[in-house]
């Protein structure tokens, strides 16, 4: 195969909206090329302006088959990004407004009793669905998050006694607000852990902040996927064979083993009171995986290691008081950190 460029994630791929071409065989590395990149984010990229990184890393945490903690401030373009990807793979999209009065229940679903019948129907929550949408996750009590997290590492939920599976695709996108947090109930690090990536979202750049505006003086409207312009350009037994093609990516063994030092140094910083889990080093296996798939590769460099280190990292290390205090970030010391350690070639 040929060696593909490593695609800059502030460029990755061009806004073109012609229609996609067939999808190759993602288990032939020879059709692992960057034509799988244009069809999964140039969809996207055409409904939400501004916002390149952010979609590519929610595509990214699609076909690793994991789940991510979606930041930012209302009215970025967050819901919007997860219901433009469903209308282009041809997915379900849910989306639950989370609240202080949200029960497991409402959630997962219920037995209901038919009193003509007498007997109990099984009624179905929005947690059967492929995307689903968590908005303001913090918003609701422990009982009712650790519901919506058993669901996501699961993928079944059990009521009374009876197990059923959600869809293979089923994959959760929850949302905080990082500058409202009076009633919230802030998710707890174990259950952090449990999300593949926190995706950051930004406001856009000025271009496309008036982009937006050009949009709906000519008829978009974020609330109305026929406005969106675009049908299906992928089936859900597409994006399965993607999944499986970023399985196929092979990671060398110094890629792997430099990966562990990664997470290990996070425990040794002395920045960080709380450094990665292990499973901080299988996500990030995972997403930079995902992310070589994405740039046209079948193999992963330590770019990609590089690029993923911060949406993987960022929520699983907690800065000591002192750093917190002199206002630093994580993501400030993941990249004083990333610098200090010598990748392999």
């Amino acid at each position: 195969m040929t060696d593909h460029p490593l695609v800059p994630e502030e460029n990755p791929s061009t806004e073109s909206d012609e229609a996609a071409a067939p999808t190759p065989n993602p288990l032939d590395p020879d059709a692992v090329t960057q034509e799988v990149a244009r069809q999964l984010l140039d969809p996207v990229n055409s409904v939400v302006r501004g916002q390149r990184v952010v979609v590519r890393q929610i595509v990214t945490t699609l076909l690793a088959g994991g789940h991510a903690l979606v930041e930012g401030v209302p009215g970025t373009g967050k819901t919007l990004a997860v219901r433009a990807l469903a209308q282009s793979l041809g997915l379900r999209f849910g989306r639950i407004q989370f609240t202080p009065d949200l029960m497991p229940a409402d959630l997962v679903g219920v037995n209901v009793l038919d009193r003509g019948r007498s007997e109990f129907i099984w009624r179905e929550g929005p947690v059967f669905t492929d995307l689903l949408l968590a908005d303001e996750i913090n918003r609701a009590p422990a009982k009712t998050q650790s519901a919506l997290l058993e669901a996501m590492e699961e993928r079944q939920v059990t009521v009374d006694g009876s197990s059923r599976r959600l869809s293979r695709a089923f994959t959760v996108f929850a949302t905080q607000n990082p500058v409202e947090y009076e009633g919230t109930y802030p998710l707890p690090e174990a259950q952090l852990d449990r999300f593949l990536m926190k995706i950051v979202v930004d406001y856009p750049e000025e271009e496309a902040e008036q982009a937006i505006l050009e949009e709906y003086a000519a008829g978009f409207r974020s609330s109305d996927v026929e406005t969106f312009g675009m049908g299906a350009r992928m089936t859900p037994e597409e994006l399965a064979g993607h999944r499986a093609g970023v399985d196929a990516v092979h990671t060398d063994e110094r890629i792997r083993g430099w990966i562990t030092t990664v997470v290990r140094a996070t425990r040794e910083d002395p920045m960080f009171a709380l450094g990665a889990s292990p499973r901080a080093g299988v996500a990030l296996f995972m997403a930079a995986r995902a992310e070589a798939y994405l740039s046209g590769r079948d193999f992963v460099t330590p770019d990609d290691v590089k690029r993923m280190a911060f949406p993987v990292l960022r929520h699983r290390v907690v800065l000591t008081p002192d750093a917190a205090v002199e206002g630093r970030e994580a993501d400030q010391e993941l990249r004083q950190l990333l610098q200090t350690l010598e990748a392999p070639r």
